[in-house]
């Protein structure tokens, strides 16, 4: 077979959000690149996970207010989940954003896409099977895929993970969870709405990377949806087939069902990538990369969920921002200088950036205080019935917001406006002079941030200075 020889300014090998953005601006800058995928255009994210998982989570959200609604005066009943049309729904929302990150228009752009499998053979060449590209730069942008736990007896069972759940022609009866985290509360609680008995299997509990407090609102939403969950208990054996499975647990209990997801986490891709030829080092979360993104070859970058820093699509975006400021703006960017928010799409949702209280008591001690406002006294949040949840600043000296979590209706994108505070090094004082419209539920980052300060604007000493100004007006 012919091979054909490339010579770029930069080879990129994986088409998620990390590559994609180092491709598309590379090429708009006049540079040459290779764009090397194997697989879907999107990568996991729009394939498998984010985009796919959001349209099932809104199904499901429309199933949950059909049951619910008696309590807004509506007439009320079980919906007739018609699964074959759910599926149609994901897959047109996939279908509809495949575009952006399509062949065609990246091709359009100016950058040579190869859909095959790429491994570097020395410090500055990758060969694929048709063709060999020598580069100046390479971003390997591979992603992660499910973590396969060594689970006695697991191997031999037809489990199902976040890339294969959308295969399933039909709903399951009951979906056995292993994994407690985002994908397993996400998919969980979708799935138990549109109608399947859902099991939970934890380690330890569930959304341990978030706000203590807050995940256990989740927490208590998942019991009233019906979810069964188990924490504190792991697998130690499965048993069964892809329609029938039985999971054993640590203590001697017994989960059956009809179905399995493995969602325990992450592990990094980059098997068959010949990094050894390319002098690249690798460790448990990724590949070996400093602050800047570059390997050990200082003519590779690492991006997205491969690089070891975590796994969300944004950051992957951020990341390929990242290469791109450093390689041809010259602007010494660091991936560790935004603050990366977090979001679990869940009903309430929840979402958080910086520090959680219990990592920022640990780190700074008893120099810290908490605000924190509830949605049970917002006046949207109620004029909707639907109170649950609230809001929490970590404040650190000076009224430095060091972080903030956030639980209830619309936190994913609540969220956005104290990240630009954490990201900006912002104070507490930043949030007390916004003005909302009225009624938002964005108001109540201005109330947990007045509550910061309630103390001393209302206290003895103000009270007494505004009775002494009241002399003279």
């Amino acid at each position: 077979m012919t091979v054909t020889r490339i010579k770029a300014d930069l080879c990129v090998i994986g088409a998620g959000s990390a590559g994609l953005t180092v491709a598309s601006g590379a090429a708009q800058l006049g540079r040459k690149v290779v764009l090397f995928e194997k697989g879907e255009m999107g990568g996991d994210c729009l394939n498998y996970g984010c985009v796919p998982s959001k349209a099932l989570l809104t199904a499901a959200h429309h199933a949950h207010a059909v049951r619910t609604g008696a309590r807004m005066g509506l007439c009320t009943s079980e919906p007739e989940i018609d699964f074959a049309k759910v599926r149609a729904h994901i897959q047109r929302a996939i279908d509809a954003i495949h575009p952006n990150d399509s062949q065609e228009r990246f091709e359009a752009l100016g950058v040579t896409v190869i859909r095959e499998h790429a491994s570097f053979v020395d410090e500055r060449t990758v060969r694929s099977e048709t063709h060999e590209v020598v580069a100046k730069r390479f971003v390997l942008a591979t992603g992660t895929r499910a973590r396969i736990p060594p689970i006695d007896g697991l191997d031999r069972v037809d489990y199902l993970t976040n890339a294969n759940i959308w295969d399933l022609e039909t709903r399951p009866d009951h979906l056995v969870i292993l994994g407690g985290g985002p994908i397993g509360c996400e998919l969980g609680q979708a799935f138990r709405r549109l109608g399947a008995d859902v099991t939970i299997i934890e380690a330890d509990r569930l959304l341990g990377r978030m706000d203590a407090a807050h995940a256990g609102r989740v927490r208590e939403a998942l019991i009233n949806d019906g979810v069964d969950l188990i924490e504190g208990s792991k697998a130690a054996r499965v048993d069964g087939t892809a329609t029938d499975v039985c999971v054993t647990l640590d203590d001697g209990r017994r989960v059956t069902g009809s179905h399995l997801l493995v969602a325990i986490g992450r592990e990094p891709v980059f098997d068959g990538l010949g990094l050894e030829a390319a002098g690249i080092e690798t460790d448990e979360a990724g590949l070996v990369c400093g602050d800047k993104l570059k390997t050990g070859n200082p003519r590779v970058f690492a991006a997205g969920d491969i690089a070891g820093k975590g796994a969300l699509t944004h950051l992957a975006g951020w990341h390929g921002s990242v290469i791109v400021r450093n390689l041809y703006f010259g602007l010494p960017t660091k991936q560790s200088s935004a603050a990366i928010p977090a979001a679990v799409y869940t009903d309430p949702p929840l979402a958080q950036i910086g520090l959680t209280e219990a990592d920022a008591r640990e780190r700074h001690g008893d120099d810290i205080s908490v605000a924190s406002a509830a949605f049970d006294d917002n006046d949207r949040a109620i004029a909707e019935g639907l109170e649950t949840g609230g809001v929490k600043l970590i404040l650190g000296k000076g009224g430095k917001v060091l972080g903030a979590s956030i639980v209830g209706e619309r936190a994913d994108d609540l969220l956005q406006i104290v990240s630009l505070t954490v990201h900006k090094g912002g104070k507490v004082r930043d949030l007390t002079e916004a003005i909302a419209p009225y009624p938002t539920r964005g108001e109540i980052w201005k109330r947990a941030a007045n509550a910061h300060f309630q103390p001393v604007v209302f206290g003895r000493w103000a009270k007494m200075w505004a009775g002494l100004l009241s002399r003279f007006h």
